[in-house]
């Protein structure tokens, strides 16, 4: 899968993956209007709506992006129907050929991660049949447990030709209270990169490993130092856009090659039109304004890695 990810970057020239995470209030209100209409203020027309406004993204930017990160809890608040929502999400994303990455940071040990790989990335068997789940094609995994808590979804993705992200330098606030925390003289991150260059060791595509990192676009200067520690290591990095991020940060998380990494941005792209440049749009331009925020980006990490 880490082929197919390269080959759309290459095609696409965007290094570019949409964080499909929705609330309520980034819905515009049209769309809210009509599905509450049709199923009424309950958890099934809240679903209703944030699948009818992540299609109307999708529709917008599939051509211009190689991949998309729908963030599971986003869906997960609205119960059952929210999965509901997280999965049509998934299987429309996929028969516009994007590559989907599911933002679940799992971490847990044993059975309990078997379960989570199989179910995310890989097949259940039901008597003689098996399944895929909620099928993704990446998902992002918390390593804080150790290898007993990596190694079974490393397991489902030599199996399924699937891929990981694993956390290793996240781009919120506060991730330096441990992540920075020194080890032998050396911060906590750096420790995780290298356990993640090791697992990748083991798991190569042609110039890439399967098994990735997500590494904050908040942090560049660790994200240099990552950049070394992990040469063949796809990192995804989030903070793009509304956490701070630009794409002056990002050149030094890609290599020479111009590859090696893929920036998520959310909200800046989901909820455009409620930023002033994009205003223009107006609600029911939702879609069109995360296309122009899509070209946008596009345009500021290309000229970005042009002048590194």
């Amino acid at each position: 899968m880490i082929q197919t990810l390269i080959e759309k970057i290459k095609k696409t020239g965007a290094p570019i993956v949409v964080g499909l995470d929705p609330m309520l209030n980034y819905l515009p209100k049209h769309i809210q209007k009509k599905a509450f209409a049709e199923y009424g203020e309950t958890l099934e027309g809240a679903a209703e709506a944030v699948w009818q406004y992540n299609k109307g993204l999708v529709d917008a930017v599939y051509d211009l992006i190689p991949a998309v990160k729908p963030q599971i809890a986003m869906y997960e608040q609205f119960g059952l129907e929210g999965i509901r929502a997280f999965k049509r999400t998934v299987d429309y994303c996929k028969e516009k050929g994007l590559v989907v990455i599911g933002d679940i940071k799992r971490g847990d040990i044993g059975s309990t991660a078997i379960a989570y790989a199989e179910g995310h990335l890989g097949k259940v068997s039901v008597g003689q049949n098996a399944f895929y789940g909620f099928g993704e094609d990446f998902v992002t995994v918390n390593p804080y447990l150790g290898s007993d808590g990596v190694k079974p979804f490393i397991e489902v993705c030599q199996k399924e030709k699937k891929g990981l992200f694993i956390l290793v330098k996240t781009s919120n606030p506060s991730s330096g209270e441990f992540q920075d925390r020194l080890v032998d003289g050396r911060p906590l991150y750096e420790l995780v990169g290298e356990k993640v260059a090791e697992w990748g060791s083991e798991c190569m595509g042609e110039d890439y490993s399967y098994i990735g990192a997500v590494v904050g676009a908040t942090y560049p200067e660790q994200g240099k130092i990552l950049r070394k520690i992990m040469p063949k290591t796809f990192i995804l990095v989030p903070g793009y856009g509304a956490q701070g991020g630009k794409g002056a940060d990002l050149v030094h998380f890609f290599n020479e090659d111009g590859l090696g990494a893929i920036v998520n941005s959310s909200r800046g792209i989901i909820a455009a039109y409620k930023q002033e440049k994009y205003a223009s749009y107006g609600e029911e331009g939702y879609a069109d304004a995360a296309r122009a925020a899509v070209l946008d980006m596009k345009e500021d990490i290309a000229g970005a890695l042009a002048a590194r």
